[in-house]
C-alpha cells in the first residue's frame, strides 16, 4: 500500500512538473508579452530609433550633397549608424530564436542568453572606443577639411574640450550601463530564472 502511494506521489509530482516546464515554455514562447517578447520590442525600438538618426542626418545635410562625397566625418557617422543597426538585428534574430526551440529546450535558451550577454558587453566596450575615434575626427580633420559647425567648438580652449570629451565618456558610461540593464539585462535575468525552473 505503502509503495502505491509512493508511486503516486511521485508520478503526481511528475506530472505537475511536466505542467510547470509546458508553462513556462508557453511564458517565454508569447508573441505579445514575457521576457523575449519584451527583447523583440527594446531591439526594434533601437533599430528603428538608428534609422530615423540616419534620415534625420541625411536630410539635414542634403543640401551639401555635393560635398558630401568627401566628407570623412559624415561617412564614418553613417557607417557607424549602419553597424549599429546590424547589430540590433542581429541581436533581434537571436532572440527570435528563443521562439522556435527544438531539442534541448533549456541548453539552446541558455546558449542563447550567453550569446546575448556576450555581444551587450561588447557593445559597452565599443560606444566608448567610437566616442574616442569621433572626437578624434572632431579635433584632427578641420585641419584637412572646413567644418562651418566646428568652428564655435575649435574657438574654445583645448583644456575645455578635452574635458568635454572626458565628462561625455563618462556620462555615457553610467548611462549606457543603466540602459543595458533597463532594456535588456533585466529581462535576461529573468529568463534565466525561468530556465532554472526547468531543471
Amino acid at each position: 500500500m505503502e509503495l502505491d502511494d509512493l508511486k503516486q506521489t511521485w508520478k503526481q509530482t511528475s506530472n505537475s512538473k511536466q505542467t510547470l516546464k509546458k508553462d513556462i515554455m508557453e511564458f517565454i514562447q508569447q508573441p505579445q508579452y514575457g521576457p523575449v517578447a519584451a527583447l523583440k520590442k527594446e531591439f526594434r525600438k533601437q533599430i528603428a530609433a538608428m534609422i530615423l538618426a540616419t534620415a534625420f542626418i541625411i536630410t539635414t545635410t542634403i543640401n551639401g550633397i555635393a560635398d558630401l562625397r568627401y566628407n570623412f566625418l559624415f561617412w564614418s557617422y553613417m557607417a557607424f549608424c549602419a553597424g549599429v543597426i546590424v547589430f540590433h538585428f542581429i541581436n533581434y534574430r537571436i532572440v527570435r530564436r528563443m521562439e522556435l526551440m527544438d531539442g534541448d529546450v533549456r541548453s539552446n535558451l541558455q546558449k542563447q542568453i550567453n550569446i546575448l550577454e556576450t555581444r551587450l558587453k561588447w557593445k559597452r566596450i565599443f560606444l566608448p572606443l567610437v566616442a574616442l575615434f569621433f572626437f578624434a575626427l572632431v579635433e584632427i580633420l578641420p585641419a584637412y577639411q572646413h567644418f562651418r559647425m566646428l568652428d564655435k567648438w575649435h574657438a574654445l580652449p583645448v583644456m575645455t574640450r578635452i574635458a568635454s570629451y572626458a565628462g561625455f565618456l563618462l556620462l555615457q558610461y553610467f548611462a549606457n550601463k543603466w540602459v543595458t540593464w533597463k532594456k535588456f539585462g533585466s529581462h535576461l535575468e529573468y529568463l534565466k530564472k525561468l530556465i532554472k525552473e526547468l531543471e
